[in-house]
């Protein structure tokens, strides 16, 4: 996650926000977002949402002077792409998502399955990896929008290195203290295969831990990895599919405390951990928490290029 530029006394921070669905809470909480964080020196937004949603009376007159509005008509997967490639191209130095269901993405004609697959698409980077950061506990997932018994079939010693590759990326968004501790692999097979009686995955994950030097710890019993008294001893869990790692992260942090990560991309690209709620569409319910941490956290991250 390189940035593509820090801001300076004469180049601000400029941060592309899209808004998902138009009849989802991604513009709602947005906006209530980017009032609870108001105006800020050296940062401008600019963000993406559906244009008879008529956002700008919905920010305050303050903020305004540093946000500006492409309202679209097209399919918000369509903001995606081009809000990346601006990315790419330099026009800014972050991405933040709202949520966008695949059926959005679909509809537009797209044959992608999520945001991630948009990114490695638009990005030509292939080895992309889902991350989430919490207040209680961190997960980067080894595979992602995959049925899970194509999952297991994509685990092997190729895949953990590169997902150990992006855990160190990652370690560079977390604070010193929690720098300095190992990441956690989680099993896949209950009892974490009892030594090969129930699945032999474990013992090969075993062998590749051996290699980490200490980087990674492992593989942990499932169903104890992710017990509190664990949280304070790792950096983050490495799970190997999908639910393994966001059952118990949207579990412990609810749907305002998260942050959602993409790991492996030449920019940063952060988004909220929750989905496009439409039951909420327009009753001004929606809890802007997970967009707000999900804005600042790029803000933090844009300004601090890594290498």
């Amino acid at each position: 996650m390189n940035p593509s530029s820090k801001s300076t006394a004469s180049k601000p921070i400029r941060i592309a926000i899209t808004t998902g669905d138009p009849d989802g809470i991604g513009w709602e909480v947005t906006a209530k977002a980017l009032n609870q964080i108001g105006p800020r020196r050296g940062i401008h937004y600019t963000v993406f949402c559906p244009r008879d949603q008529n956002l700008r009376p919905k920010l305050s007159k303050d903020l305004k002077k540093v946000i500006s509005l492409e309202e679209e008509t097209e399919s918000a997967a369509r903001w995606v792409e081009r809000a990346a490639e601006g990315c790419l191209a330099g026009e800014f130095d972050a991405l933040v998502t709202a949520p966008l269901s695949k059926t959005s993405i679909i509809e537009s004609g797209l044959r992608d399955i999520g945001h991630t697959e948009i990114l490695a698409r638009i990005s030509g980077r292939h080895d992309l990896f889902m991350a989430f950061m919490g207040a209680k506990f961190n997960v980067i997932l080894a595979t992602g929008h995959l049925p899970l018994s194509e999952a297991l079939k994509r685990i092997d010693s190729d895949l953990m290195e590169k997902a150990l590759h992006a855990a160190r990326d990652f370690k560079n968004a977390l604070s010193k203290s929690r720098q300095a501790l190992p990441f956690a692999l989680v099993g896949v097979n209950p009892h974490s295969g009892e030594n090969g009686l129930i699945g032999s995955e474990e013992i090969a994950l075993r062998e590749w831990v051996s290699r980490t030097n200490g980087e990674v710890v492992g593989p942990l019993v499932p169903d104890a990895a992710f017990l509190p008294k664990n949280w304070p001893l790792y950096a983050g869990y490495i799970s190997l599919y999908h639910d393994q790692g966001l059952i118990p992260f949207k579990m412990a942090h609810g749907f305002s405390d998260g942050v959602h990560l993409t790991l492996g991309l030449p920019f940063v690209r952060t988004s909220v951990d929750h989905g496009t709620a439409k039951e909420l569409f327009g009753k001004n319910k929606a809890d802007p928490g997970s967009m707000k941490k999900a804005i600042l956290a790029a803000v933090r991250l844009a300004s601090h290029p890594r290498h």
